[in-house]
């Protein structure tokens, strides 16, 4: 675990992608293995119907083991898509088994624009996050810009909420001991890395 120690946010995310980055690809197929065995079976994952997950991009752990489960086992499955405008936004669309992807500005796979496919957040049942930090408390840090805590920031806005569950999963490597959170930033129910849950318990989240 990183101790903090009065890191600011832009010190500790080039610290933490650092970590990650380190990590060969022997390291990283093992890490996404063990993740898939964590919650392949685990009673979140078999009850999700809707289930939003990602795609990785800068040494983030691998979940693709995770959504060929989903798609094998019927369930609809979707990837985020980042938005021509507002340019800040993203939405969330279905994607099929073969179906066809294309980079976007980032240079990280997505499935052509399609408003038909595209679910509202708070129908989904999970949503299986990435980030570059996470602490025991549901505190996540990402990349910065900002994407997630604006397509989910209805939720900052509830003491409490049953959909969808907001599960980040990390590298062992990239937990701290304590995140500031920012008042935009909105709380995980949980993180689940390749070496374990880190649940955090919250009104209607965990």
């Amino acid at each position: 675990m990183i101790e903090t120690n009065g890191l600011s946010r832009q010190q500790l995310r080039r610290q933490l992608r650092l970590a990650r980055r380190a990590l060969g690809p022997a390291e990283q197929r093992a890490a996404a293995q063990r993740l898939y065995r964590q919650l392949a079976q685990h009673p979140l994952f078999r009850r999700a119907r809707h289930l939003s997950l990602y795609l990785p991009n800068d040494s983030e752990i691998d979940p693709r083991p995770l959504l060929l489960e989903a798609q094998r086992r019927g369930k609809a499955t979707y990837l985020p898509v980042l938005r021509a405008w507002p340019r800040t936004h993203m939405v969330f669309q279905r994607v099929r088994p073969g179906e066809r992807l294309r980079p976007n500005r980032f240079g990280i796979p997505e499935p052509h624009v399609n408003v038909r496919k595209q679910r509202v957040v708070w129908a989904l049942d999970v949503v299986l996050l990435p980030l570059v930090g996470f602490d025991d408390s549901g505190g996540r840090l990402g990349m910065g810009g900002g994407f997630y805590d604006r397509s989910l920031a209805y939720l900052g806005r509830r003491k409490a909420w049953r959909k969808p569950l907001l599960l980040g999963l990390a590298h062992e490597c990239q937990r701290v001991d304590r995140l500031q959170q920012a008042s935009w930033d909105v709380p995980l129910a949980g993180t689940l890395s390749d070496q374990g849950w880190y649940l955090a318990q919250r009104n209607g989240t965990a």
